[in-house]
């Protein structure tokens, strides 16, 4: 199914608590917008919440007022009003709080699923997750209005969810299908049967979970995504300016009030509820908020008696999706793993990773953005992320390893983990950057209570099993109930001689017999528990550090795609390197790539990937791509790269391309001068052509006599495009083609024959002299615009110099040179009756023609195959380029099949076609030939083609195999015919049309 038209968003909201990373989540936003995962009119505001413990209904309700004020200030108001809600869709992103399994919270947990139609290749984060699935499944169809999008969870939303918005008002929660069991920890929608909620339970008895129960046994889980149509949005964003909820917002912060918590789902929704009373309602707690005391029940009371009373007569109903699916994110480190390792997660994949050597991954483990050198196991159920490490490293079952580095993977030898969460951390100690690392037990919890665990052990043997003791974690007056896991002081960040390091963890795991070195060296630590280390957290430090860790394995990857030959598209990295600032490194790559390449296919691609992403460094400005590549400041490497001196050549390319990066212009300029250099190595690889080519020699015809060569046209039934280099060396292709006469004529000739006088007398564009255009050729300089293609006799001063009668480079004259070999000149006339441009192979089919008359007035015989070969030869020295099946088609006889391998030297071979008796009259009895006027602008077309394939863009790749596959099996059907003509096996069919005459 079609992925429906995104919703264009007017405004998209996140909310954070971290005063310090507003700039830094702005930036993140804006790198979607680029990637094309926001549109690019939408205005991006990341909002800071009033307070850390605002809640969700507080952060809520401070971004709608933010956002309402930013829209009026762009409709030229002076003053917050809401009307300008009334033609906006605007989105809300709450961060959450911390999250113990990724410094960037729930947001940016990274997840093992890609996109490989992603425009632009990136790591996926939970919230580019949510931003599709709110753009792209639940939003499309919906009013104007404001969604809002908790990021705490997982959710799974199918393409179409059929949600109706016909005739509605009201606000609308998401409820997705979740077992009794799963529904006892989390919120739940009691709705009647006409989907008004009735009640919103969270942590439920059993008997209130039972009542949400639907038929199939799921209940509908409360998911993080609710709906206010501009109604009720309005009715809640009046409250802003009403105590005690002006509290809640920045606006109040900045009066002096101070900020109380609310909730999005149990304070804000649960008013709308049709069977919550306003008594209850006013003596309830959300239960995020826990027991407080007298000034929190009153502030609450008069928080929930406004709601009520702005929002007690707007409706709420909830949209079920059954096809859904969602999962909290919760503290646990079991369930946080199984979420991630699950089938429906994607689990035992290697995901935007580089590996020198294949991963042992067991079942349900994941690599994700990570650079792996030398063997790494990774043991079921495990996860590794944003890690640079070298092996041989053994990480068990049951663990999380994230924001390693390569001078952590010493501590790693010899070392095997289970059931452990090991992480690296960016962090400021007083101004200055740092790392710090924690290491935790899979088992272990985070909530604050009395007992607990550590590394999966109790704590008595943890002491016992370390030599460390309670005083070493805890100050002595803490209260026993708050000694846990949270106030721990067990993570060394600074050491009084090096930077700390896994190591310093480690140990606890096998004490040594080490006289208690280790435990000495961890004491001697500066050392934070994970509450302290949470403000010290470098949230921009962290997503630079991922950035950096992603391009540098996604340089390692268009490394190997290029030298390993793989039909896998760089375009999508190109724009990420580009839009992320990081081309150079990229570029750097590309030039290594190609100058160290030894096969020219392979160079010619890199060159082609550079052009690329300088195409995508002038946005869109700068002018086409297509134009002339033969500036005087490019001819020295140009030069260089024509003699097969790639390194020198490569090294002139970036030099030169140092000198045009200042504008858009000179880009675009430059991409087309390495798409030039990309041609020219492109005919280097197809000039190993040559190879095949061979002659027999004969008689010199008399002088005078004219030998003709006269050829049919070509028809291309099925595989063309395939026969253009470099797809039909890097690829493979087959052509299924026929050779027809038009009118009963052969359309296409030239005659050759010698002549007394030294020199080249060609006539060029009909059979009788006196249409021709007319060149003679006295001296060498006369042929030098031999490999331009537009001067006048280009095609037939190419056939001499091919045919090796004329040498441009030699030493002696022309006239020398055909004095000595040939005691006198030649003269060439071709022809073609077709339009110019036509698509019936007239120009490669002229060129074998020409080339069989000069050889066989030169003396020598050039056999079909042979020819083939020689025009490919020729089209490369004339810098057309072009493929193969035009010649084919129109020098062999019949019907045929052409095809060439993935491999240099390129080699075609042409099979013929049997065909029924009878069938050959059936194709001439529906053949017919209408001439439309419209030019086929062959090099245009070819520039664009080639484009797409060196970007290996899925669907042209897609396409080209399916051209080689769709031709064999249209082979197969021509051999089997017409059902009516079907003859038994082994009956002779016929050759097909008359034979195209490739000498006299």
């Amino acid at each position: 199914m079609e992925q429906p038209k995104g919703v264009d968003w007017t405004v998209i909201i996140l909310t954070c608590q971290y005063k310090d990373s507003v700039e830094v989540f702005q930036r993140e936003l804006e790198i979607r917008q680029k990637r094309e995962q926001i549109p690019a009119g939408t205005l991006l505001l990341v909002v800071e919440d009033p307070e850390v413990h605002v809640g969700s209904g507080g952060a809520t309700l401070n971004a709608l007022l933010v956002a309402a004020e930013h829209l009026s200030a762009r409709a030229g108001f002076t003053v917050v009003t809401s009307d300008v809600l009334h033609s906006a869709w605007i989105l809300i992103l709450h961060m959450g709080r911390d999250f113990p399994f990724d410094d960037c919270g729930r947001a940016f947990t990274c997840l093992p699923v890609e996109n490989p139609q992603a425009p632009v290749e990136a790591v996926v984060c939970n919230l580019d997750c949510l931003l599709d699935i709110m753009s792209h499944r639940l939003g499309p169809g919906s009013p104007p209005g404001v969604w809002v999008c908790s990021t705490d969870m997982l959710l799974s939303v199918p393409l179409d969810p059929g949600i109706s918005w016909d005739g509605f008002r009201g606000a609308r929660g998401i409820a997705l299908p979740g077992s009794m069991a799963y529904a006892r920890s989390h919120g739940v929608y009691l709705t009647d049967s006409e989907g008004f909620v009735l009640d919103i339970y969270y942590q439920g008895t059993e008997a209130e979970i039972q009542r949400c129960a639907r038929p199939d046994g799921r209940v509908p889980l409360v998911s993080g995504v609710v709906f206010f149509s501009v109604e009720t949005a309005e009715c809640l964003l009046a409250t802003h300016v009403s105590p005690p909820l002006d509290a809640c917002t920045y606006m109040g912060l900045d009066s002096g009030a101070r900020p109380g918590q609310l909730s999005l789902f149990f304070d804000i929704l649960l008013c709308m509820a049709r069977n919550v009373q306003m008594e209850d309602f006013l003596v309830g707690r959300p239960p995020e908020m826990g027991q407080g005391d007298a000034d929190v029940a009153g502030y609450l009371h008069g928080a929930r008696a406004e709601l009520w009373r702005q929002l007690r007569g707007q409706l709420l109903t909830v949209a079920y999706v059954p096809d859904g699916s969602y999962s909290y994110m919760t503290n646990s480190a079991s369930e946080f793993l199984h979420s991630l390792t699950s089938p429906g997660a994607l689990g035992a994949q290697v995901i935007h990773s580089q590996v020198e050597e294949r991963p042992l991954l067991g079942a349900g483990s994941a690599v994700v953005s990570c650079l792996l050198e030398g063997p790494v196991r990774l043991g079921p159920g495990s996860v590794l992320q944003h890690c640079h490490l070298q092996g041989p490293i053994h990480i068990g079952t049951g663990c999380f390893v994230s924001g390693l580095d390569v001078a952590q993977s010493q501590a790693l030898h010899g070392v095997e983990l289970r059931d452990l969460v090991l992480r690296g951390h960016h962090v400021q100690l007083h101004g200055a950057p740092s790392r710090a690392f924690t290491l935790v037990g899979r088992l272990d919890s985070w909530e604050r209570q009395g007992t607990g665990t550590y590394l999966n052990m109790s704590w008595s043997k943890f002491f016992q099993k370390t030599g460390i003791r309670d005083w070493d974690l805890w100050d002595p007056d803490m209260p026993p109930a708050e000694r846990c896991l949270l106030s721990a002081r067990l993570f060394p960040v600074l050491h009084p001689s090096r930077a700390p390091g896994p190591r310093d963890l480690l140990w606890m795991l096998d004490p040594q017999e080490d006289g208690g070195q280790a435990l000495r060296a961890w004491r001697a630590c500066w050392r934070l528990s994970w509450e302290q280390l949470q403000p010290c957290l470098d949230r921009g430090a962290t997503l630079a550090a991922r950035r950096d860790l992603f391009f540098r394995q996604a340089l390692h990857k268009a490394r190997h795609v290029l030298e390993a030959r793989q039909d896998l598209s760089l375009r999508p990295l190109t724009w990420a390197a580009v839009h992320e600032g990081c081309p150079g490194p990229l570029l750097a790559t590309l030039d290594q790539v190609a100058a160290g390449a030894e096969d020219p296919g392979v160079a010619a691609r890199a060159l082609a990937c550079v052009a690329d992403v300088l195409g995508c460094m002038a946005e869109g400005r700068g002018g086409l791509r297509s134009g002339p590549a033969a500036n005087p400041e490019w001819v020295s490497p140009f030069s260089f790269l024509e003699r097969g001196d790639l390194a020198r050549g490569v090294e002139g390319l970036t030099r030169e391309r140092a000198r045009w990066l200042s504008r858009p212009a000179l880009l675009v300029r430059a991409a087309r001068h390495y798409e030039g250099a990309g041609q020219l190595l492109i005919r280097r690889a197809v000039m190993s052509a040559q190879r095949f080519v061979c002659s027999m020699p004969v008689e010199l015809p008399a002088p005078g006599q004219w030998v003709v060569a006269e050829c049919p046209a070509r028809v291309d039934f099925s595989g063309g495009w395939s026969d253009t280099p470099p797809l039909a060396y890097e690829l493979g292709g087959a052509v299924l083609g026929l050779a027809v006469r038009v009118d009963g004529r052969r359309p296409i000739g030239a005659r050759a024959r010698r002549i007394p006088e030294p020199e080249l007398r060609l006539a060029v564009g009909s059979r009788q002299d006196q249409m021709a255009v007319k060149i003679v050729c006295c001296n060498l300089d006369d042929m030098r615009g031999y490999c331009q293609p537009q001067a006048p006799g280009a095609l037939l001063k190419a056939a001499f110099v091919c045919a090796g009668i004329v040498s441009v480079s030699s030493e002696l004259s022309l006239r020398e040179q055909l004095l000595r070999a040939f005691g006198g000149g030649f003269e060439l006339h071709t022809w073609s009756e077709l339009p110019h441009g036509s698509g019936l192979g007239t120009s490669s089919i002229l060129a074998g023609a020409a080339l069989a008359a000069v050889q066989r007035a030169a003396g020598r015989v050039v056999g079909a195959e042979a020819l083939i070969h020689a025009v490919l030869h020729l089209e490369q020295v004339l810098t057309t380029g072009g493929g193969w099946q035009d010649q084919v088609g129109g020098l062999m006889p019949g019907i045929k099949v052409g095809r060439s391998q993935a491999q240099l030297p390129l080699k075609v071979e042409v099979e013929e076609v049997a065909v029924p008796e009878g069938f050959v009259q059936k194709l001439n009895d529906h053949l017919l030939l209408v001439y439309t006027g419209k030019t086929r602008l062959a090099r245009n077309l070819l520039q664009d083609v080639l484009r797409s394939w060196y970007a290996r863009l899925p669907a042209v790749v897609q396409n080209a195999r399916r051209l080689v596959q769709q031709t064999e099996e249209c082979a197969e059907a021509f051999r089997q015919g017409p059902r009516e003509l079907q003859h038994p096996p082994g009956r002779s069919g016929h050759s097909g049309p008359e034979p195209a005459a490739a000498g006299d």
